[in-house]
């Protein structure tokens, strides 16, 4: 079984979204900045995002970061032309859904989710990635291998916080990998043990 890693492109101040969030711009207001890492003209951000995608099995998000990045997704899910499984954590499945996509929904329960995607990942890594209600809910159950955090060179002030209140006391990190490239570090870290 491989491992389950949260994973998250962040601001240096620690929002994982700017503020003023909309319909059209589900990240807030300059939000996309925190994905240009990927979506710019730098190709080293691809390049490692390929890498990383090349060791998933599986992801798993919650049902808004789904329902906000579905426009840039499309039936493929995050991974891409990779087509890695997608199990959407949620209250309710969507009446819709793109016609042959990768989307499992979900409806009993992180744990649930977690199984489902462990199931279907086989000895690859499972990502956790996207909306910090449901980051947190992973890493307060302890259900976490190791955190990815993609730091963008931005201050948002304001947003949402992605290690607010995350109910796991003091959890000691083990640095992995860190990686530079001109739009962001990438930082890796296992979970250590809980330090109360």
């Amino acid at each position: 079984m491989g491992k389950v890693v949260f994973d998250t492109s962040m601001s240096l101040d620690g929002f994982m979204t700017a503020a003023d969030q909309s319909a059209e711009e589900p990240m807030g207001a300059g939000g996309l900045r925190l994905m240009e890492w990927v979506m710019g003209p730098d190709p080293r951000g691809r390049e490692l995002l390929e890498g990383w995608v090349a060791n998933l099995g599986a992801s798993i998000a919650g049902r808004r970061t789904y329902d906000t990045s579905l426009q840039w997704w499309g039936a493929d899910g995050p991974s891409g032309n990779a087509r890695r499984p997608l199990f959407v954590v949620t209250h309710a499945a969507p009446a819709e859904s793109p016609d042959g996509g990768v989307y499992t929904f979900v409806t009993d329960g992180i744990e649930r989710a977690l199984e489902h995607a462990q199931a279907a990942a086989g000895d690859r890594d499972v990502t956790v990635m996207g909306g910090a209600n449901l980051g947190r809910q992973y890493l307060a159950a302890g259900l976490v291998d190791e955190i990815q955090v993609h730091l963008a060179p931005v201050l948002f002030g304001k947003g949402t916080r992605m290690f607010e209140d995350v109910g796991t006391g003091h959890l000691l990190l083990e640095p992995i990998e860190v990686i530079e490239t001109p739009v962001a570090v990438h930082l890796r870290y296992r979970i250590g043990r809980r330090d109360d």
